[in-house]
This record gives structure tokens, sequence and C-alpha cells, in this order.
């Protein structure tokens, strides 16, 4: 495995079970690849499924993934993702994570704005149905994104998989059936 990383959303999605075969996987924040490793394996996407991922760093290939070097906050990156995809996704992975500054409300502040963008280009390209996993900190999710989240997908909960060390912050949001986007709502 090329991160730890990957344990852990293996971890996730042998509970939710969100990664089938054939489908089609957003990895933001993808380097150095250890998400879309598992997730190009489980949606086969060598045959079927389709894994495209972005991060601001370099990335060594994975077989099965098209990779672009961008910042996902960039002006350009979200319509670059959109068209790479080819269509509705579903499945969008966050792992991104700001450089730390070792003050814990700065620190918690820029990565639930990752969190926020990703959320917002989640819900711009999931097909009904589909999940959006996000890194967080604990410190809790703020209640606005929260209640976005809720309204959006039928179901929304933290989890924390064993692979994550006990005295670690981070937590995962995981959000699954995706409503779709009313026309009243866009």
């Amino acid at each position: 495995m090329r991160s730890r990383a990957a344990y852990k959303l293996m971890e996730i999605d042998d509970k939710a079970h969100f990664l089938k075969k054939g489908a089609r996987v957003i990895d933001l924040g993808a380097a150095p690849g250890g998400w879309s490793q598992i997730a190009a394996q489980r949606v086969s996407a060598h045959e079927q499924g389709r894994v495209i991922a972005i991060d601001i760093l370099s990335m060594e290939p994975v077989p099965g993934v098209d990779f672009v070097r961008l910042d996902f906050l960039g002006r350009t990156a979200p319509d670059k993702l959109k068209e790479m995809i080819g269509g509705p996704a579903d499945v969008v992975l966050s792992d991104m994570a700001a450089n730390a500054t070792g003050h814990a409300r700065t620190d918690h502040l820029k990565i639930m704005a990752l969190v926020e963008a990703a959320a917002e280009f989640a819900r711009e390209v999931l097909a009904p149905g589909g999940t959006f996993l996000a890194k967080v900190l604990q410190g809790g999710t703020e209640a606005a994104l929260l209640a976005s989240l809720k309204r959006d997908y039928k179901n929304v909960k933290h989890v924390k998989p064993p692979a994550s060390r006990t005295d670690s912050a981070e937590l995962y949001l995981l959000a699954t059936g995706f409503r779709g986007v009313t026309e009243a709502a866009v």
C-alpha cells in the first residue's frame, strides 16, 4: 500500500460498501495515491470503473487512475475534473489537508474550508445515490456544513476507522445516498 490512509479507506468501505465495481470515483487530494489505489482496485478501474485523481503535489502513476496535478481550489480545477470524469460521479473522496500551522483553531478552519469546497464540488458532480467521504478534524464539523449535508444526503455520520491512530484528531465524514440537486436548489 502507498500510505496508511489506504487502510483507513479500506476499513470505511468494508463497512459502508460504496466503492462498487464499475463506479466512477473522484479522489481529491490524492497524493501519494493510497486512496486512488484502493478505489481503482475496488471499482475495477482497469475494466469498467473509473478513478480520477487530483493533487497539488505530484504522484507516481497508479494503474487505472487518471491523475492531474492541479490545485483543487484553483479556478480551472473543478471543470477539468468534470471534463475528465465525463459525466456524473458515484463517489467523491477527499483526503485533502492544509499545511499545519500548529495553531489548532487556524488548522481546523483551514481543513474545514477544504471540506466545504469538496462538499460543494460533490454536490455539483455526484449522481443521485452517490457518496461523499472527507477527512475532518475533531472539534466538530461546522453546523452549517452538517445541515447542508443532511439536506443533500440520506445518511451523514462521522467515522473513525481502526487504522486511524487513537490519539489522532482526524475523523472522516461519510455522507451516503445523495438526493441529487433539485432544480429549485440550483
